[in-house]
């Protein structure tokens, strides 16, 4: 599904060079759960979007689903991203004067899909999260984990073939983050690819890998001490 092959990401400016990522590789596997650790300033934010494909990258090579995104130009890697990847961010990044419907609806007014398909997908979407009845709600009449429920239909109604999870829990309470991990769970059940970044080591053990950055480097092996193997479908079975 994914693989990153001696990839190097650098930051320039006039009179500073910053190395991000270095000699990085990593091989997700279809359908796999991976969760994603290591220090503030250690490189995960910037392979998430280096992964998504909001940034480029300095050398190296990057493949997604089969899929040589090194030399394709910005517009090329929009309609892969629009197409193959779903985001979930922390702060959620919902449109405020939106309503929860809109909000779903606008990522999938970019890939020109007609009104009705786009009706049907956010309806399926909002069904799996369990907030069918909120759809006309903006997100300040939302809790905070429903708000993330939303962010999670809004990357499922693209039918993404891989799902980039950033700190999904970091902004919720306990009951509210083993909820949103329980639903994140049920989607891997259902073959989707989950990359997800995270400081809790409690919720990178649920995971069906772990991987570990330091210094833009992975340095620990699949499975990292401490953190049992896991096998597909080990999320379920969690709060929900």
């Amino acid at each position: 599904m994914l693989r990153m092959h001696n990839l190097g990401k650098v930051y320039r400016t006039a009179s500073v060079e910053t190395t991000a990522l270095r000699a990085f590789d990593i091989d997700v596997a279809e359908g796999e759960f991976v969760a994603v650790t290591g220090p503030s300033g250690s490189g995960k934010s910037t392979f998430l979007t280096v992964a998504g494909l909001l940034e480029s990258f300095t050398s190296g090579d990057y493949v997604i689903d089969g899929i040589n995104v090194r030399d394709l130009d910005d517009d090329a890697r929009s309609v892969i991203r629009n197409e193959k990847v779903g985001f979930i961010f922390q702060a959620f990044n919902l449109i405020p004067d939106l309503c929860v419907f809109d909000n779903i609806d606008v990522p999938l007014r970019y890939r020109g899909m007609k009104a009705p398909e786009r009706a049907a997908r956010i309806e399926n979407a909002l069904e799996r999260v369990g907030l069918s009845s909120r759809k006309r709600h903006f997100p300040s009449q939302l809790s905070g984990g429903q708000q993330q429920r939303v962010a999670i239909a809004r990357a499922l109604a693209g039918s993404p073939r891989l799902i980039l999870a950033d700190e999904p829990t970091g902004n919720l309470d306990t009951d509210m983050a083993h909820s949103v991990m329980g639903l994140l769970g049920d989607i891997h059940k259902e073959g989707a690819t989950i990359i997800m970044v995270t400081h809790d080591a409690s919720l990178a053990a649920r995971a069906q890998r772990h991987v570990h950055i330091i210094d833009g480097q992975v340095v620990s092996p699949p499975d990292a001490p401490g953190v049992p193997p896991r096998t597909p479908g080990a999320l379920s079975g969690m709060p929900a």
